[in-house]
């Protein structure tokens, strides 16, 4: 079973909508639930390269940094102009 994290962003508040749609993503894949973190992006990425957490679950995908590196980033997909780029989190970050 997967270790996964909610990483909320220190300046999201309130933080209990962000929370629970965190919650229930976690319960829908059936992850080992191992907290909620407020700390820098920076803080959660050497957690992930460090192997504590597998996954990493965010409410909105605004709340990631559009500077954090390394990323993966997809040319086009379904229901997307081709023209846009738009920056994807690491796999299973949802």
């Amino acid at each position: 079973m997967e270790i996964a994290v909610i990483w909320i962003p220190a300046d999201i508040e309130p933080s209990e909508p962000a929370v629970a749609r965190c919650l229930s993503h976690l319960r829908r894949h059936s992850y080992r639930f191992a907290g909620i973190m407020r700390a820098s992006w920076e803080t959660v990425e050497q957690m992930m390269i460090d192997g504590e957490v597998d996954v990493v679950v965010i409410a909105n995908f605004d709340h990631l940094p559009p500077d954090r590196s390394p990323r993966i980033e997809l040319a086009s997909s379904p229901g997307v102009e081709t023209d846009e780029d738009r920056t994807v989190p690491y796999p299973q970050l949802y």
